[in-house]
């Protein structure tokens, strides 16, 4: 009886030091780990197939394509790898996720949750720009490309060009 005692005292020590030691945390999701640091769940697309998150915050996150995402205020493009450094309510050292303002795209290098005023700063090198938080609650769809409408396919829609 004492010894397997013993040896259900070692297999528990074992499992819990495993546990502890382990180089990887890993949520069920990427968009549950987002939730679980303070960060939005919108934040990534519906396109990740697989994340690893290190003890020192440091993350990786593969889709399985690059791909366009249209927010209420931004078009954004995430390539097929996405890597930071995660903290509580922030994500720093960020690579892989570009924005376009006006007619050029610019690297996003951080996230910021500013939670008493509901909203996320997006920061691009020493620039930023405050979104609301509600853009990014749900998880948003992956294009593959993006509809280039221009002048002209926004004069056909309002019926100000015709095609005849």
């Amino acid at each position: 009886m004492a010894i397997s005692l013993n040896l259900f005292k070692n297999t528990i020590l074992t499992i819990i030091l495993l546990l502890i030691s382990s180089p990887t945390i890993r949520s069920d999701t990427v968009h549950d780990m987002l939730l679980e640091y303070g960060l939005p769940q919108g934040l990534l697309p519906n396109s990740v197939e697989s994340y690893s998150l290190s003890e020192d915050g440091s993350f990786e996150v593969n889709l399985s394509s690059t791909c366009y995402v249209q927010f209420p205020s931004n078009l954004v493009y995430y390539e097929k790898t996405i890597k930071g450094k995660l903290s509580y309510g922030a994500i720093s050292d960020l690579s892989g996720i570009q924005v376009k303002k006006l007619f050029i795209w610019v690297s996003v290098t951080g996230i910021v949750v500013h939670s008493d005023k509901d909203e996320i700063e997006f920061q691009v090198g020493f620039i930023s720009q405050n979104l609301p938080e509600s853009d990014f609650e749900s998880i948003p769809s992956c294009k593959s490309s993006v509809s280039c409408r221009g002048a002209a396919g926004i004069l056909s829609n309002t019926g100000l060009l015709s095609s005849s």
